[in-house]
């Protein structure tokens, strides 16, 4: 199937469709069950919305079969600017892969040092940083298996001694661990004031598992949390990523939501990052497929069309595209 599927039963319009957007976080691949490439993305794209460009994800898709184990997902980093190349051959209106954030194991110190120049190298220009995905908990059901992590990673000196190599290169880190673990990146960020983050999906909400029952403790936690990470200069956050079954919102389970439900679902979540953070530190993403389960793409962006309708123009701006555009150097829209 090319997809999740869900139930389409709001077929809605875009709203402010001159609106510019960047979409600041999505992912391609192909995996059982799900194929989401370059014609997936692109249909929908076309829900109406002016999307001008985007930035790709890594996601352990189209990693090299062969070669040492270190050099391997800079596979994706080649697929992913091949991707780019197609789109500015074809004159489409949309700028894929504009901005190309790949994968790298930090935890291999000043080594990966050369991992990163071969990211740099097969990027085409458009190479920008590093995720190293970092979510843990002590409830198993959580994680992704694809990831080994433990709770103090980002304290390691391996991790540390890895991190470091982004800053001489010029790149950024995009930050996926979930809310409990936002003290530690705040650690992190202070102990490398010059090295860019932004903290992915809003900071890892979890309201499944072993937070199933705890939705209150859990707001509490993780908007201290953001308050205090977003006194670190060098931290922005992305705005979304609440489709994911594991933040606990439900849309996966049912029919279809409206641009409506969505917005009333995720308005103290985002509101409180635009809060702590200032529109100039935030940035909207689709995190699509992962999301595509939830809610439609033009759904999607509709939503948080409502949840800015009340910021200024600037400020809209900021949180569509200006913020995305400035954090990954991306050309004029």
């Amino acid at each position: 199937m090319n997809g999740p599927e869900s139930s389409l039963l709001h077929d809605e319009k875009p709203l402010d469709p001159s609106q510019r957007i960047v979409d600041a976080h999505h992912h391609l691949y192909h995996r059982p069950g799900i194929r989401y490439l370059l014609d997936e993305y692109l249909a929908d794209l076309s829900s109406g919305h002016d999307v001008r460009a985007t930035v790709f994800v890594q996601a352990r898709a189209m990693l090299r079969s062969t070669g040492p184990q270190a050099m391997r997902p800079v596979g994706e980093t080649e697929f992913a600017n091949n991707v780019a190349d197609q789109c500015v051959a074809s004159g489409g209106s949309a700028r894929v892969a504009a901005a190309i954030v790949g994968q790298a194991d930090l935890m291999l110190g000043e080594a990966v040092r050369t991992v990163l120049e071969s990211h740099v190298a097969s990027g085409g220009g458009r190479f920008r940083g590093i995720r190293h995905v970092a979510a843990w908990d002590i409830d198993t059901s959580l994680l992704n298996p694809v990831y080994p992590t433990t709770e103090d990673m980002l304290e390691t000196a391996e991790f540390r001694a890895g991190f470091a190599q982004l800053a001489p290169l010029g790149m950024t880190f995009d930050a996926w661990l979930f809310f409990s673990q936002i003290p530690h990146l705040t650690g992190l960020a202070r102990a490398f004031p010059n090295i860019p983050i932004v903290l992915n999906h809003c900071g890892g909400i979890v309201r499944t598992g072993r937070y199933a029952t705890r939705h209150e403790d859990v707001y509490a936690q993780w908007s201290a949390a953001i308050r205090e990470l977003a006194t670190c200069p060098n931290v922005m956050v992305k705005l979304g990523g609440l489709g994911l079954p594991l933040s606990g919102f439900g849309f996966d389970a049912r029919q279809q939501p409206s641009s409506l439900e969505l917005a009333a679902a995720w308005r103290p979540w985002f509101e409180h990052c635009i809060e702590a953070f200032g529109p100039k530190r935030c940035m909207f993403e689709s995190n699509f497929p992962a999301d595509k389960g939830s809610y439609d793409y033009g759904t999607g962006w509709n939503a948080m069309k409502k949840i800015a309708s009340s910021a200024s123009q600037v400020e809209r701006d900021d949180l569509f595209w200006r913020t995305a555009s400035r954090f990954y150097r991306l050309p004029p829209l």
